[in-house]
């Protein structure tokens, strides 16, 4: 039987569909390949994105803005030495970008002016780093991307 060219064309056509076709199949159906959007709530985060840029700017103008520096114990947060510390307020939240799993969040309770994420809750790799802060009515937001 002899194939002219252009029944070749077709059958090569044909088999490269089938080809995409089931990896595109494989990868929708199998659990290990997961393409979760960055938050659950993602088009109410957008909507919040101008007030965060806004606070991210006042957090700029303070004489001395939130740090963070890393250490054996776990990464410390230092909030600026001309506040009263008894009226800082907030949430710092910390995502894993490779895995929701291990995101947290951390209520900020300070007796001085640090904060210190444990060195047994975080895992080596890529972390973001969000500190939304109030203090005396106005709030603040502070974002860094940490290897740890």
């Amino acid at each position: 039987m002899r194939i002219n060219w252009g029944t070749g064309l077709v059958l090569a056509l044909v088999g490269f569909i089938c080809f995409i076709m089931y990896f595109v199949i494989k990868m929708s159906v199998d659990s290990t390949y997961q393409y979760d959007l960055v938050v659950e709530d993602y088009y109410q985060q957008e909507l919040k994105v101008q007030g965060n840029m806004e606070k991210e700017i006042k957090g700029n103008k303070l004489a001395q803005n939130v740090q963070s520096t890393q250490s054996e114990e776990g990464i410390l947060i230092t909030f600026p030495d001309s506040l009263d510390v008894s009226k800082i307020t907030g949430k710092v939240f910390l995502y894993r970008p490779s895995n929701k799993q291990f995101d947290f969040e951390v209520p900020i309770s300070l007796s001085n002016q640090n904060l210190l994420i444990p060195d047994n809750r975080l895992l080596g790799g890529r972390w973001n780093l969000t500190v939304d802060w109030q203090y005396n009515g106005n709030s603040y937001l502070f974002k860094k991307e940490i290897r740890y």
